[in-house]
């Protein structure tokens, strides 16, 4: 018997709107020591099957119209909750996709990791507080976190985004779960640290027999980790098979499109950039946060050096890509040239002003030529705004439109991401991760800026919906000739979309260049290392990379 067969799946969400079949008749099985990969766009039921295993959808709307999901001979989807409680995080854990939504931005970093082990509903598995956080403080080591003992009474806002994700990671391995599901756990992640997280759960995984339910929109990472893959479009099951057989064998229209989808090679539209006066020019920028990581960092007013004497520009019409690993300093450098964080030292200019010494209020004419899509989408969007508000708001208040054409404005944004017009009066969580973004990246390009600063911008995103935001950008970039800077750790996008990169390392630039001229000849060790570890949408080719 499979330690978890899941038959005749089927989850319907009653909405205002109508019946929603999320998942319809799925069925799939996994054993011990196994990892099934489950890939498709979003919004094709992966998490919401997922979800579903361990009760954590929200009922109404959601509910379960039929099915069996028996784990270890037990059925999932019948037993009591205190059952349920039983099984969570014990024997089923699960990495989410967005870690700021995860955490408890009130409670440290190591509160957070310690209470299930010192709360553990089994009394004879229980530990100490002074051995949990041993044991606490070893994983946040393992997951590749710096300095461990300091970062244990950390704040998830003192974070990266990909070292929250690191943290989220750690949590669910501290029970030593029997099987543990994966949605999207290295989406935030670059790529050096991306192949050690996944090599940590196969390493978990063999120790401990465990099986693997892996939910990603990256098939590069499919390839190298999955034994077997299920892929799943509009709530079915378009395809089921081994991991070869799908990647080298496929016979379904819609698996031969996720693959084509793939950004591979470099851009082809020709450098647009302009020769004289940089858009953007930073200058010696230095931007440093007080530690607070500890009692006597605190004391003794240590300063983290975010960005450490960063100089840069960027040509009318250029993308400059900006990569390296988490914790870099890339998304500092955005937000410093945005004026969205206090810069120490430097300064910034846009086409020839100084920005960097400008008042809140005097940055708001600025606003307008100047936008940025945020890395989290679900910390960006308000809440209690529908996607049409959320959308309405800038134009509204940059005054680009009005009550005879807000429509159809509207509407247009809509067409250009990607989304339904019809779904304009829904909130950011009836959303999933990928579609939040759009609607992040919609809000962006609707003032018309000259510059966006993308911070990740894809990061959320399947493949297919990635790559038409990515010749999205590259035609918003051709016909309104629009400057970019673009951070992301996936370099294969980067290389896609950019004309120059940057690469940063603990908050310094070491390299740039002409991103081809970066990619054939790369000089430090650590542009090289990065370059090595992209993942590649071949099973063969990515087994023998991650085993070598």
């Amino acid at each position: 018997m499979a330690l978890l067969d899941v038959n005749g799946l089927k989850i319907y969400f009653h909405t205002r709107d109508g019946v929603v079949k999320a998942v319809d008749d799925v069925s799939f099985s996994v054993d011990s020591g196994e990892t099934l990969a489950i890939v498709g766009e979003s919004g094709s039921g992966k998490s919401v099957t997922c979800y579903s295993l361990l009760d954590l959808l929200p009922k109404p709307p959601a509910k379960i119209e039929g099915g069996t999901a028996l784990f270890d001979g037990e059925d999932l989807l019948s037993c009591s909750l205190e059952r349920m409680q039983h099984f969570r995080g014990n024997d089923i854990a699960i990495i989410f996709q967005d870690p700021m939504t995860s955490l408890n931005p009130f409670i440290s970093i190591g509160e957070q990791l310690i209470e299930p082990l010192i709360y553990h509903p089994d009394k004879a598995r229980r530990l100490s507080r002074e051995d949990a956080s041993k044991r606490a403080v070893e994983l946040l080591d393992e997951v590749g976190i710096v300095d461990a003992p300091a970062r244990f009474n950390c704040y998830a806002h003192e974070f990266s985004g990909g070292m929250r994700q690191r943290v989220m990671i750690a949590m669910a391995l501290i029970n030593e779960p029997r099987l543990l599901i994966c949605d999207e756990p290295t989406t935030a992640l670059d790529v050096t640290i991306q192949a050690q997280i996944l090599e940590l759960i196969k390493q978990l995984q063999q120790k401990r027999d465990m099986a693997v339910i892996f939910i990603s929109h990256d098939l590069g990472v499919v390839a190298g980790i999955a034994d077997n893959v299920i892929v799943m479009c509009e709530g079915t099951v378009r395809e089921a098979a081994d991991t070869e057989s799908v990647f080298y064998r496929t016979s379904d229209s819609y698996t031969k499109r996720l693959l084509a989808a793939i950004p591979e090679g470099a851009k082809t539209m020709a450098n647009r950039a302009e020769e004289g006066q940089p858009l953007i020019e930073v200058s010696h920028l230095k931007t440093y946060f007080n530690d607070y990581s500890s009692p006597a960092a605190r004391a003794e007013k240590r300063q983290v050096k975010a960005v450490d004497d960063v100089s840069l520009s960027i040509q009318r019409g250029e993308i400059l890509g900006l990569v390296g690993e988490s914790g870099s300093g890339k998304s500092t450098v955005g937000r410093s040239i945005m004026q969205l964080v206090p810069i120490t030292s430097g300064s910034v200019s846009f086409n020839g002003t100084p920005i960097s010494g400008l008042s809140s209020s005097q940055l708001v004419p600025w606003r307008q030529r100047m936008q940025m899509i945020f890395q989290d989408p679900y910390a960006s969007l308000n809440p209690r705004m529908t996607v049409y508000q959320t959308l309405v708001e800038p134009l509204l208040y940059h005054g680009l439109a009005n009550s005879n054409n807000i429509e159809q404005q509207v509407q247009q944004l809509m067409d250009d991401v990607g989304l339904a017009r019809a779904s304009m009066r829904k909130y950011p969580h009836e959303f999933s991760g990928g579609q939040r973004q759009r609607i992040a990246i919609g809000r962006a390009i609707a003032t018309k800026p000259e510059l966006i600063i993308a911070d990740e911008p894809v990061s959320a995103l399947d493949v297919t919906i990635q790559a038409q935001v990515l010749d999205l950008i590259l035609d918003l970039v051709e016909r309104h000739n629009l400057t970019m800077m673009f951070i992301s750790h996936d370099l294969s996008v980067v290389r896609y979309i950019s004309d120059r990169v940057l690469v940063m390392q603990r908050g310094s630039l070491i390299e740039e260049g002409k991103t081809e001229t970066l990619w054939a000849n790369p000089k430090e060790p650590y542009t090289k290392n990065l370059l090595s570890a992209i993942p590649l949408a071949d099973p063969k080719s990515e087994r023998e990379r991650l085993s070598s």
